[in-house]
This record gives C-alpha cells, structure tokens and sequence, in this order.
C-alpha cells in the first residue's frame, strides 16, 4: 500500500513513528555484542536520564510491554506483607492492586470516580494512618484520559518515607516529569507511546533510594526475568561500552531507542511538553465545539497525550469509529468497562503534529456527518486551529 493511501493512526498507542525511527528498527540486525550495537545502547541508557530528568537514576531497557515494566517494578520492591497503597484513576491502576497483590502485598486501594484525578489530601490522610513501603499511581490512565499530579505524588512520597511508583506508560516524554527534583522512585513507560518507538521495550529509570529498598531485601526476587539483580550488571555494563549478556536484548527496537531519544532531546524537553499540551488543548476545543462530552471532569486534569469525548447519545460508536477511519483516521474505543460504551480515546503524541490533529478533528466532523449528527463541517477545525494560532504553535 503506498504511504499516501495510509489511514492516520491516531490511538493513544501504538502511535505513529518518525521515519527514522522505523529506518533504524528495519536496518540489518547487528549481534547484541557488536561495538556498534554497544554504543548505541549505551548512549540510549544515557539519554533516558535526560528525558526523565534524573541524573543519578538507573535506567532499564528491557525487552517487553509497559505492563512489563509495572511488572519489573512490583516485583522487585514488594516482599511478602509489605504495605502498598494504589492510587487509581482507571484501569491501569487496578492493575497495579492485582500486580502488587501477586507478590505478596497487603494492598489498600484509594479509587477516584470515573473521570477525576487524585485527591491528594485524602492520599495524604492515608499516609498519615499506616506505614506504606510503597505507592503506585498512574500519571495519566489510558483508560479515562485523566492526568495527575505527579510532583505531588514525589513530594508525599518523601515526605512520609514511602517509595513513589509512577506508571509513566501514557505520559513520559510528553507530559512535564522531572523524576529527581519532584522526589519520584520509580518512573516506567512503554515505548510505543510518547517515546515514539514500536512495542517491545520495557523502559523505568530507578532512584537511588528505591535501588538501596532493593538491596536491603530479605527475600529473593520471586520473577526470574524481572530481577534486577540480573539486568543490572548489564545496564552497567552496555553504558561503560562493555559487552554483557543475560537474555538477548531487542537489538533493533534498542537502535530505533538511540534514535528516538536522540530526536526527543534535538527537540527540547520543554518544546515538547509546550508542543504536546497545545495539541491536548486544541483537540479539547474541536470536541467541545462539536458539543460532545468528555470523560475527564475538569480540563486541568485533562491529559495532554490523549482525549476521550464520549459518543453523542443517538449515534452508534461502532458505527462512528468506522464512518472516521473511512474518513481517514483510526481512533480507538472505549476502554473503562464501567463506561466502555459511551466513549472513544483520540491519542495526539510523539510525532503528531498540528496538521495531524487537524486532519483528525476533519475526519471526527466527516464521520459525525456521516452519522447523521447535527455537525457544521469546519467547526472542530476552526476551534482547534484558534487554539494553535492564538499560541503562536503553527508557527512553530
């Protein structure tokens, strides 16, 4: 199929990526030990720093899912009876209840209604009233499009001397995170979001504190392949440009990496986060203009990554969601079991620019259309491209 014939992918992952990025993923696959691979390995484990501001964190690269990398986490911080609290916004905080729960955890869950963010006061309450080990939160739930505030996360963290974990999944790379100065433990992600890579690579920068909870462990690591024991030496290792093997690792998604975080770096952390929160802006204003609702309570815990406008009442979501992918665009369906049929999710991150959030609001307006909707074609546009010009962004 030739790319001009390409439907716009636009899901809150996996996303679409830069050509260079899929040049490097498709290049020969060089041994895991070749001095070309190790150096770009080492050079990626160098950037992760960068991206998640956290000049003393210890990077992992490790083959597999975002769901890995809460996994890697879980596995290597909890032992049997330790206290955990979860936050949870939506379905990947559940997760983390089950996760936690599975090494032994005795887990109290704080859940927020559909569409809120966390309440940070009752976090703190709850802190105040046992001792946690550790607290898992998810900086913005796929689920539900709503975000939180991590820096308060971090800071209730330190303050009551419990490890944070921040599920990063949806947000690193896109989101504002500065993982060392807000106090944050742990801070995984995925790469086929925002960092821009296809799936494969699970990816968490580690405090220097939640290392040492680590090494004073009593019990074993109970995952073989999580055990940071194991992976460590060879993230050490591939940064002093050394050799080292413990399971083979994604040679040619660890380059696409290098590339990628090259690209994040060339843009500027905080260009991106502007960039990214201008397209979460503009894409708010089109839905609001087209008069559907949204499912996040309040635009100030709206992500930025992500949007999740509900369906208007008489029309089909099955039935809109293929009216806009015939229109050109791909967005995904509901996720939340509670609502999973009033709504749809719109990703806009990584390589999405103006023109693609703009060709995704047409192909929403032509599908509405096609639905039978009262729709004005141009009105999302017009919103969308008022918010991008009244911040100087097209010009960007």
């Amino acid at each position: 199929m030739a790319m001009k014939d390409r439907t716009l992918l636009m899901i809150p992952g996996p996303i679409e990526f830069e050509p260079a990025v899929l040049q490097a993923l498709g290049a020969p696959t060089p041994s895991h030990v070749a001095p070309e691979f190790i150096e770009a390995f080492g050079r990626a484990i160098e950037s992760m720093r960068k991206v998640w501001d956290a000049p003393t964190g210890q990077p992992f690269v490790i083959a597999g899912s975002g769901t890995l990398a809460m996994d890697i986490a879980g596995a290597n911080l909890v032992e049997p009876g330790d206290r955990a609290l979860v936050l949870s916004t939506g379905v990947f905080g559940d997760r983390f209840e089950d996760l936690l729960l599975r090494y032994g955890a005795a887990v109290d869950v704080l859940r927020f209604p559909v569409g809120q963010t966390v309440d940070f006061d009752r976090v703190a309450h709850k802190l105040s009233g046992g001792k946690y080990k550790l607290m898992t939160a998810t900086h913005v739930d796929t689920s539900t499009g709503v975000r939180i505030d991590a820096k308060q996360l971090g800071e209730l963290g330190q303050q009551h001397r419990v490890l944070s974990i921040l599920d990063g999944v949806c947000s690193v790379a896109a989101e504002e995170i500065h993982q060392e100065e807000w106090g944050l433990d742990v801070v995984l992600t995925a790469s086929q979001k925002a960092i821009g890579v296809p799936p494969g690579l699970a990816l968490l920068v580690v405090s220097c504190r939640a290392l040492g909870a680590f090494e004073a462990r009593k019990h074993p690591v109970t995952n073989y392949y999580a055990d940071w024991e194991k992976w460590l030496p060879i993230m050490k290792s591939y940064e002093d440009r050394e050799p080292s093997y413990f399971g083979t690792p994604a040679v040619n998604l660890v380059a696409a990496l290098d590339v990628s975080l090259g690209q994040i770096l060339d843009e500027g952390l905080q260009a991106r986060f502007t960039r990214h929160r201008k397209l979460g802006q503009a894409c708010r204003a089109a839905i609001e203009a087209l008069q559907l609702g949204q499912i996040p309570t309040n635009s100030l815990h709206a992500a930025n990554t992500l949007s999740a406008p509900t369906y208007p009442a008489e029309i089909s979501g099955s039935f809109l969601l293929r009216e806009i992918r015939n229109a050109g665009a791909v967005f995904a369906g509901g996720l939340h079991p509670e609502i999973k049929e009033k709504y749809f999710r719109i990703g806009h991150m990584g390589a999405a620019r103006a023109g693609d959030l703009l060709a995704a609001v047409g192909a929403l307006e032509a599908g509405l259309i096609a639905c039978g909707a009262r729709c004005q074609a141009g009105t999302g546009i017009a919103a969308a491209q008022q918010v991008m010009i009244s911040q100087a962004y097209l010009a960007n």
